[in-house]
């Protein structure tokens, strides 16, 4: 039997005792990890770690000797695969450059805002942006507002410069709420967890990192 084929093996047992172990933790993978006897479990976009040896499940972060955290990275990529099935029709279309980046922004927040301003100077980009105001629950009627608008495109520019929402504006439809909703859920299904969060080329950026951009869109 070769390297690989014990590797399955082993990775068959592990799956096998955390099955049984925990019957009731619903995952979707298990991979083994650089330490020997530890597995890596995904769940959706989560990440724990399972021990067969000891039937311990171990939740937190598995940090390397350079402090960056392994486990968000492979949330990252995890998350990453998640967005290729993303309905981008439903998402506001900035752009119409060769390189995508899908987004999850705030309006309200100004590390979204510091990253638009960013995009704004790009004409090479198309941008796919879904709202996820977890920071700041009360701009969810500027999300409602930028989705019900006629020109999606002006209303994004207008709430991300800060400016308030017109007074002439007509009240949201309940499709424009629902839409904000869904908006909502999506970036609840990728695993968001701050904004703003943009997959480039298959990788995960949070915050509005302009370095990573350069080198991820040059």
């Amino acid at each position: 039997m070769t390297a690989v084929s014990f590797a399955a093996s082993d990775v068959s047992k592990a799956e096998a005792s955390l099955r049984s172990s925990f019957p009731q933790v619903k995952f979707d993978k298990v991979l083994p990890t650089e330490i020997p006897g530890l597995y890596e479990v995904d769940s959706g976009t989560n990440i724990f770690y399972y021990n067969p040896d000891k039937e311990i499940v171990i939740i937190g972060e598995m940090v390397g000797k350079d402090l960056k955290s392994k486990t968000a990275e492979r949330r990252g990529a995890l998350a990453a695969n998640v967005v290729k099935d993303l309905p981008l029709d439903k998402a506001v279309k900035i752009g119409d450059g060769k390189k995508v980046v899908v987004e999850f922004t705030d309006p309200d927040c100004p590390y979204c805002r510091k990253a638009y301003e960013y995009f704004t100077k790009r004409t090479d980009v198309t941008q796919y942006v879904f709202f996820a105001p977890l920071a700041h629950p009360q701009a969810i009627t500027k999300v409602e507002y930028i989705l019900g608008a006629k020109n999606k495109g002006a209303a994004y520019d207008s709430m991300m410069l800060g400016q308030p929402i017109p007074a002439t504006a007509p009240a949201p439809s309940d499709a424009d709420k629902a839409l904000a909703q869904e908006h909502m859920a999506l970036a609840k299904k990728v695993g968001i967890q701050g904004t703003p969060t943009f997959y480039i080329n298959g990788q995960q950026v949070v915050g509005a990192d302009t370095a990573k951009f350069d080198e991820l869109l040059k």
